[in-house]
């Protein structure tokens, strides 16, 4: 029996990136569809919030769709800034159950498997510590998938 072919799925976190750094990331890992999994798509790093982030990457033929209902909740991203990203997971994880979530949660495997190669976005440098990652691992339950993480701005 052919095993289902397998769709890479990247992620990638700006908080170590520039502008420039962070689009040329994701068109060197050709990147077509960038998808913000940030509960919050506003940001103090100039170019990153959902409007100047959405143009940037437009100018370069990279489209991009904002899943609100895939962000951390408050108090999951609270747990996450003071440093105890177990109780970030424990609050996601809890979070990916709402009906919303799923919601969201099936219009990223739609827009996975639609052919295009499609990016998860946060903020958070290390996937480990980022929410994108458990994104990443609902959605290899529902669509074979392999996950690329990407790092602009990092040595």
């Amino acid at each position: 029996m052919r095993q289902p072919r397998r769709t890479t799925v990247a992620t990638v976190g700006y908080q170590a990136a520039t502008v420039d750094s962070f689009v040329r990331a994701l068109q060197a890992a050709g990147v077509e569809l960038l998808v913000d999994v940030r509960a919050v798509a506003s940001s103090r790093r100039p170019g990153f919030s959902k409007s100047r982030l959405a143009a940037n990457l437009a100018d370069v033929g990279i489209g991009y769709v904002h899943l609100r209902g895939l962000g951390t909740p408050a108090a999951g991203r609270a747990a996450a800034r003071a440093g105890r990203h177990a109780r970030m997971r424990s609050i996601f994880r809890e979070h990916l159950r709402t009906l919303e979530a799923q919601a969201e949660l099936d219009q990223l495997r739609e827009l996975a498997s639609a052919g295009r190669r499609v990016c998860l976005l946060c903020f958070e440098a290390d996937p480990q510590h980022c929410h994108r990652t458990l994104v990443a691992e609902a959605l290899a339950v529902q669509l074979p998938i392999e996950v690329l993480h990407l790092r602009p701005g990092e040595p």
